[in-house]
């Protein structure tokens, strides 16, 4: 459950986020304002109380419950929840790294005759790819952790199935679960130190 929780987050929230560090640097004020308006409102909230939000508040407000009954209704509203969370907080991890790019390059790529799209994939992109790896990895190695709050609403997760055993008198579960979450993080470090090691040859 929580692998399943994490690899989907990643999946939605990263081309999410990415959309909304456009809306964040647009240059219609209203758009730009609006959507920056939703990210501090978003981080602002912490995630706990953003999950419980989601989960409750259309039953609360409207009567009904969107997410649906049993275990698949509880994961659909964690999702919802972790997606609308962590991509607010990659945006502007990407926001930030696009506008690291010095505004010579774009200019140097107009006066060579190439498009909007073709600069920012062929030219801004790959500088971006690499400053924003270090930030990135420590968001996500975060929202491995993070996976354990969908608890919260009744999601049996690692931890929660972990929290039972002990509740009988059994430790071991507790250290198992720990350690699933070490070697979890221990393998994406070394992805994402590899990841960085490849991205040196492109200099910024």
């Amino acid at each position: 459950m929580n692998c399943k929780l994490f690899a989907l987050t990643l999946l939605f929230a990263l081309p999410l986020g990415l959309i909304i560090s456009f809306g964040s640097m647009s240059k219609v004020k209203i758009i730009s304002a609006i959507t920056k308006t939703i990210v501090w409102i978003i981080r602002g909230i912490p995630l706990l109380l953003l999950l419980l939000i989601i989960y409750f508040g259309p039953g609360l407000l409207w009567g009904v419950a969107p997410w649906g009954k049993g275990t698949d209704g509880r994961f659909l509203a964690a999702l919802v929840a972790f997606v609308i969370n962590y991509s607010c907080y990659f945006s502007e991890i990407f926001r930030g790294g696009i506008q690291s790019i010095p505004i010579g390059q774009t200019e140097a790529g107009q006066v060579l005759g190439m498009t909007k799209s073709q600069i920012f994939f062929k030219v801004i992109l790959l500088q971006v790819v690499k400053r924003i790896v270090p930030p990135m990895a420590n968001e996500i190695i975060t929202l491995i952790k993070d996976t354990t709050l969908m608890r919260l609403i009744a999601n049996y997760d690692i931890l929660m199935i972990a929290s039972e055993y002990t509740a009988r008198g059994l430790i071991v579960p507790l250290f198992s679960s720990g350690l699933f979450f070490l070697a979890f993080i221990g393998i994406l470090t070394l992805l994402f130190g590899w990841f960085e090691r490849k991205l040196d040859y492109f200099r910024v």
